[in-house]
């Protein structure tokens, strides 16, 4: 990273701003997609909900944006104190808690909601090998991997997320579902669901692939079971060789 602390987006909130509409799209220290609606000998500039336009220099984009199109941005206050845009992320966002930390770029409260298991806010960024970049609450990168996306999602949408594990480097592992019981219940949901929907049975077992399984319920493979493990208990579905099957409320 190219920048001091000091250069990074103020905290949200931070900044006493008049001429602010009902519902602007973004606020200083917030990543956001935004639609450049001009582009002039100035730079860009982008439309955030609010009656003045906002700058993108020409300085702070790594290639030339369209009119039109949209660019994923980081707000931040300029030297006097004035909204700007930036679409190099890099310079403002840290890789690792351990880094923002570091750096005194994240306080010990803010790095302990980053802890595993907990919500976060995430905007979806470029994609890797691996998965999906994303930003969690405007200030760390974190990892979405391909083979656990419950659904497709969008670059840069906003979303609620949940830390997956935090590395031994301080680096993020997220995930669009939540760890433990609540995530064992959504995918009972789905599968209950699915069942009613295709009439009560389903040709899915603990044997079937788990793309077919994401591709039908949009839950991993390990869900699946745990779901069809508790449901099977609870004498709410049979087990059969090509898929299972609701019981009937009068089946012994």
């Amino acid at each position: 990273m190219t920048r001091s602390s000091q250069d990074r987006p103020a905290p949200r909130g931070s900044r006493d701003s008049a001429n602010v509409s009902a519902a602007p799209l973004a606020e200083v220290g917030q990543v956001a997609y935004l639609e450049v609606v001009a582009v002039n000998n100035t730079g860009a500039f982008l439309g955030w909900g609010r009656p003045k336009d906002l700058l993108l220099p020409f300085n702070e984009q790594p290639y030339r944006p369209t009119e039109g199109k949209r660019v994923l941005v980081i707000i931040f206050e300029d030297d006097q104190g004035r909204p700007t845009a930036s679409m190099r992320l890099d310079d403002f966002l840290y890789d690792s808690v351990d880094e923002a930390q570091r750096e005194g770029g994240l306080s010990e409260e803010a790095a302990n909601a980053m802890a595993p298991g907990k919500t976060v806010t995430l905007v979806i960024g470029d994609r890797t090998d691996l998965g999906l970049k994303a930003v969690v609450d405007d200030r760390v990168w974190g990892l979405l991997y391909h083979g656990e996306l419950p659904r497709q999602v969008r670059r840069g949408e906003r979303l609620t997320g949940y830390v997956k594990q935090r590395r031994e480097d301080g680096r993020l592992d997220l995930s669009l579902m939540p760890a433990g019981g609540v995530k064992r219940d959504m995918a009972t949901d789905k599968v209950l669901a699915a069942l009613d929907e295709a009439g009560g049975f389903l040709p899915l077992t603990d044997k079937s692939p788990a793309p077919s399984i994401k591709a039908r319920l949009g839950v991993s493979k390990n869900a699946f079971k745990q779901a069809i493990g508790g449901l099977y208990k609870a004498r709410q579905i049979t087990l059969e060789s090509d898929g299972i099957r609701r019981r009937e409320n009068d089946e012994d």
